[in-house]
């Protein structure tokens, strides 16, 4: 079935009730990681991040979120796209961050979404919303390969939250107590007791629009 994939010839991502127009939605970021621009672009957390052959490569050992932010603030309903893997014998967690904060005087993440593979300590796709955690939702059904190249896709529109792997709607779910997007603004990956690989990194500010789902009568 098709109405659960990104056909890259169309633009578009569908979603429940909503389609996100891919090229019409506004480049934000598109600059590539370089030793650089890691110093000066981002800020690092409680993990270790390094540019190593084109790729932003972070390492955390400890159970809590390792980040590398983005000093940019990119406010409203972002949608962050990238490639990633883990590096072995690494097995899990490749998880992004968007509509975030940090927390400077207590040195931690606060309130954001976050979405990412292979996590939740048993292998789920997942998405939640810190720092109470009483919006998280996951499913063990992705066939996850460690080592894998794939190309992510997560966001949100006004707390319809999603993420895609390869094309393929992985999940999406529909937070009854939105962010305030104009608030909370950054964008990060996380490194979760994880080595994992970051690159290609593209943020757009979503352009979408409402669509009418219905079914047509099969008998």
């Amino acid at each position: 079935m098709t109405e659960n994939k990104f056909i890259p010839e169309t633009g578009i991502l569908p979603l429940m009730k909503k389609r996100i127009l891919l090229n019409q939605s506004a480049v934000l970021f598109d600059s590539p990681v370089t030793e650089h621009s890691l110093s000066t672009d981002w800020t690092l957390h409680h993990s270790e991040w390094q540019v190593k052959e084109g790729w932003l490569e972070g390492i955390n050992r400890g159970n809590w979120p390792g980040m590398a932010i983005l000093r940019q603030d990119f406010p409203g309903n972002v949608l962050v796209e990238f490639e990633a893997q883990t590096v072995l014998p690494s097995l899990h967690d490749i998880n992004v961050m968007w509509n975030g904060e940090w927390l400077e005087k207590e040195d931690r993440r606060g309130i954001a979404y976050v979405a990412g593979l292979q996590g939740w300590w048993s292998g789920k796709v997942g998405i939640e919303k810190s720092e109470q955690y009483k919006f998280m939702v996951g499913t063990p059904l992705f066939s996850f390969e460690p080592g894998k190249i794939y190309r992510i896709m997560a966001g949100s529109i006004d707390g319809h939250c999603f993420i895609f792997a390869d094309g393929q709607l992985l999940m999406e779910a529909m937070d009854p107590d939105p962010l305030d997007n104009q608030k909370y603004a950054k964008v990060g990956f996380e490194a979760y007791c994880s080595h994992i690989r970051i690159r290609q990194i593209t943020i757009r500010q979503i352009a979408w629009e409402a669509v009418e789902m219905k079914y047509e009568p099969e008998f």
